[in-house]
């Protein structure tokens, strides 16, 4: 088969490259910081234990009018509120959207205190990628609530507010990194998708949104990726053509390896997977090495025809399987340790089969 039409961006990747999910355990954003620069691609770190308003559907939320959230980051929304203020929130909503202004629906200090020193560290340190991230508008209309406790995903009116807040927000974020003078990888967080039925209308809607708020954020020079830490119709994900698709290998990999034809679809427009090779489920036991061992033999198994194992390697990202706000901040330096060994060993893979020549990070 003729060399796969790789996107350009994707090619500035360093094979086996390490990067985060998105929050971490720690409540100082200095430490969180140290943590998150320290990867081969530094993510924006998510900080959520000081104050609730950092997690991800309050987060990608906040400025939404009638809009509450508990201590553990649960969403409701008051309709009475939602109603009162509707009318000079959308309309703002759209002017920033027209106009491409939109720099007032970047995150504030309440909704992630790493937003500013990241980006100040971005443009210093001259980083050729830096990653961020936002909670997708599936996950955030299906978990968020209406006070009667309906999704909001079915509320008209709200849905769509929802569905423009989440674009508003993601381009200002995209729009502010590209001023930092660096690619931006930015991935859209969906563990929501779990509960995508095709037999849904409205999930077949909104799917078609997922694809174009990526589409909308190529277009401002990102790449984009989109995380699903369940599984998922993952054809119909892949279908959505993300520069990248972020999974939890011992879930998800050979799940996605058996969608052939759409996975094939996905590689052939020079995408690329981001494995979350490091379980952050505490209950599990697992061996690194056989981590690492169980990616080669799933991929030399079940790739589609004409798809080498390291061609596709040697594009992929690495992370742990998903974000590490909930666990302790040993707990997370141990797992980004192991990330690091993962790595090691699948460098060690393509020394062996395509020479060590082949990458330099």
């Amino acid at each position: 088969m003729s060399a796969p039409n790789i996107r350009r961006a994707v090619q500035l990747i360093p094979p086996c490259a390490t990067t985060g999910i998105g929050s971490l355990p720690h409540t100082q954003v200095e430490l969180g910081l140290q943590a998150a620069l320290a990867l081969d691609i530094p993510f924006l770190p998510q900080l959520p234990l000081r104050h609730p308003s950092e997690f991800m559907i309050p987060a990608a939320l906040e400025g939404l009018p009638g809009l509450h959230y508990d201590e553990e980051g649960m969403c409701t929304v008051n309709l009475a509120e939602w109603e009162a203020g509707r009318a000079a929130f959308e309309a703002r909503l759209e002017e920033a959207l027209a106009s491409g202004q939109l720099e007032a629906f970047e995150p504030t200090l309440e909704g992630c205190r790493a937003w500013r020193p990241f980006l100040w560290e971005v443009e210093n340190r001259k980083l050729a990628l830096a990653k961020a991230h936002l909670a997708g508008p599936f996950t955030v209309r299906s978990v968020a609530r209406t006070s009667d406790g309906t999704a909001a995903l079915d509320v008209p009116g709200l849905d769509q507010a929802m569905y423009r807040l989440v674009m508003a927000r993601t381009l200002a974020m995209v729009k502010a990194l590209r001023r930092a003078n660096t690619t931006p990888i930015f991935f859209l967080d969906e563990p929501g998708l779990y509960a995508f039925q095709r037999s849904q209308p409205r999930h077949l809607l909104a799917l078609q949104e997922l694809k174009l708020l990526v589409l909308a954020l190529r277009r401002e020079g990102a790449l984009v990726g989109i995380h699903c830490c369940g599984n998922t119709d993952w054809a119909a994900l892949l279908d959505v053509q993300p520069d990248l698709l972020s999974l939890d290998v011992r879930l998800s990999l050979d799940a996605v390896l058996e969608e052939t034809v759409a996975l094939n679809r996905f590689l052939e427009a020079g995408a690329t997977l981001c494995l979350g090779i490091i379980p952050t489920d505490l209950s599990s036991t697992y061996n690194v090495e056989e981590l690492a061992e169980s990616i080669e033999a799933s991929f030399k198994a079940a790739l589609p025809p004409g798809w080498s194992f390291t061609k596709v390697l040697s594009h992929v990202l690495l992370t742990p399987a998903c974000g590490l706000a909930m666990r302790s901040v040993t707990d997370a330096e141990r797992i980004l340790g192991e990330l690091r060994g993962a790595q090691r060993l699948l460098h060690e893979t393509l020394d062996t089969e395509r020479g060590p020549e082949f990458y330099v990070i």
